[in-house]
């Protein structure tokens, strides 16, 4: 045991032995994993679960199909809190991501890119200890900091994609009411405006036109209106559509036309975004005084003190 400590030491450097069993560790959670995962069902569990079997038919033909290959997997990667799992749904579902099985492949994503990002901060830190003697504090960071990235690269994705998606909706809001206005006033149902929103939307603003088409297949379904316009609100993210799903509320349980409260509510949304461009507008004065400062007083100083400098220099 002493020779072969001896000879890793010599190979890997004093860190050898543990680094090797770190990178023992590691592999042996690898190996584990898909043991627990396939955990087997108690017999006496499934006796337990039998009279709920038939409750619980109908919702199991609306979920995920046999033939994804996470399915099995679903109890390691689904959070189990209802709470958490909800929130993480919402913000996928507002990133643009509606698929059932979208918070599972989150997870798996992160799973599988902080695991990835583990072996190959281990290899690097492998690499760079065969060059040299390399302090413990780098060490950690080489293995750390790939395996954080990994793990955060999927959450800051959709992040930015939730982000990206609301802009989206708010640039393209004001034009869809005005269109559902001229809409509404030619004739048409609040329905049947919304279908043909959603149709001419489709090529500006598809992630608008989305949630217009999933309100207008929800309402042909016989779903309630007004819960109809609220799950289109949460989905969105956006104020100006929770308080446009708000007005629409209002004005359908008092009893007041659609088209004034359409009228009213759009052209506040014209001066909304004529205020927004205004706000960016005046923004700009001040980032370009900062990147001007940044780009032409150094260069500037250079020219009128530099001479100065350098006859100094060479009298000294």
């Amino acid at each position: 045991m002493q020779k072969l400590n001896a000879m890793i030491v010599e190979m890997l450097g004093p860190f050898g032995p543990l680094m090797l069993v770190g990178l023992l560790g590691v592999f042996l959670i690898l190996v584990t994993l898909p043991v627990l995962m396939k955990k087997t069902v108690d017999p006496l569990d499934r006796l337990k679960a039998a009279p709920r079997a038939e409750a619980k038919k109908s919702e199991k033909l609306r979920q995920a199909q046999s033939s994804d290959k996470l399915d099995k997997y679903a109890n390691f990667l689904e959070p189990q809190d209802q709470e958490e799992y909800s929130a993480i749904k919402l913000k996928l579902v507002q990133a643009g991501y509606h698929s059932k099985n979208a918070v599972r492949n989150y997870y798996f994503a992160q799973f599988v890119l902080g695991i990835l990002g583990l072996v190959l901060g281990g290899l690097y830190a492998f690499m760079k200890m065969q060059q040299g003697d390399v302090e413990t504090q780098d060490l950690i960071m080489m293995i750390a900091v790939p395996a954080g990235a990994g793990y955060m690269g999927p959450k800051y994705w959709v992040t930015r994609r939730q982000a990206a998606r609301k802009e989206a909706i708010t640039n393209g809001f004001p034009d869809s009411l005005d269109m559902m206005l001229v809409c509404v006033e030619a004739g048409q149902s609040l329905d049947q405006s919304i279908i043909r929103v959603a149709r001419e939307l489709k090529s500006g603003f598809p992630d608008l036109s989305h949630e217009f088409e999933v309100v207008a297949h929800e309402m042909k379904a016989g779903k309630d209106k007004t819960s109809v316009l609220k799950d289109m609100s949460e989905r969105a993210g956006v104020q100006d559509v929770k308080s446009f799903v708000t007005v629409l509320i209002q004005s359908q349980q008092f009893g007041t036309s659609i088209a004034d409260a359409l009228r009213v509510y759009a052209s506040e949304m014209r001066d909304k975004r004529v205020m927004r461009a205004e706000e960016a507008a005046n923004k700009l004065p001040t980032k370009m005084t900062l990147a001007t400062m940044m780009l032409t007083v150094p260069p500037l100083l250079i020219i009128l003190i530099g001479p100065s400098v350098f006859a100094i220099t060479q009298a000294l």
